[in-house]
């Protein structure tokens, strides 16, 4: 289980984002390929549950974590 660390505050500069692309605004992964793989393969969370959906609508205040880092979704 990853640690629960320190949270990013990440500005998206609107109401929502995709799961696959905040990852990589946040830097979370480097790549939309590696995104995509993270996520199909279950090592992404959304708000402490894996998610599977590289489509989900994400919303301020939704916390995505990958290896141990986790980012919040800001507007």
């Amino acid at each position: 289980m990853a640690k629960q660390g320190r949270v990013d505050d990440v500005a998206i500069g609107g109401d929502g984002i995709r799961l696959g692309q905040f990852l990589k605004f946040a830097g979370l992964i480097d790549s939309g390929g590696i995104a995509k793989e993270a996520i199909i393969d279950g090592l992404v969370t959304v708000n402490g549950e894996v998610d599977r959906r590289r489509g989900r609508q994400l919303q301020p205040g939704d916390v995505v974590g990958f290896e141990g880092r986790r980012a919040r979704v800001v507007a």
